[in-house]
């Protein structure tokens, strides 16, 4: 086992594990948030539902690539109509989040979901049936 598989599988296992608590705030109130009025809410009930279901499958490393592309997209939606219209510094305009998410999930999709997912299992499984 190498530096680079541990790092990989951390970081999307970390990055979902994060995600989709701000979706559980939006969704179900929790971790002190505040709930949407509806799931089909435009634009934070979508974000909401895109959040914890997912950060979800980031977790688990289910369709890793086409779900990263998808949030990456996402963050980056969200930094230009919600925080770049307060400023251009990520910092000051409370956009550090939402542009390292952006990041992360665009490295997922072009990386994968790694040896300790449910793609990797799948891939692996795949491969045996295969020979």
């Amino acid at each position: 086992m190498n530096f680079e598989v541990i790092t990989k599988n951390a970081l999307r296992i970390m990055a979902g594990f994060l995600f989709w608590q701000h979706g559980a705030q939006k969704l179900f109130g929790m971790f002190e948030g505040n709930r949407v009025e509806s799931w089909l809410s435009w634009p934070l009930g979508l974000a909401g539902i895109l959040e914890f279901f997912g950060g979800i499958l980031i977790f688990l490393g289910v369709f890793t690539r086409p779900v990263a592309f998808v949030l990456s997209g996402q963050m980056a939606v969200a930094y230009f109509m919600s925080h770049l219209p307060r400023g251009f510094w990520p910092i000051m305009n409370g956009g550090e989040r939402a542009a390292l998410f952006c990041f992360i999930f665009l490295f997922l999709w072009a990386a994968g979901g790694g040896d300790f997912s449910v793609d990797g299992w799948l891939k692996k499984r795949r491969e045996r049936g295969s020979r």
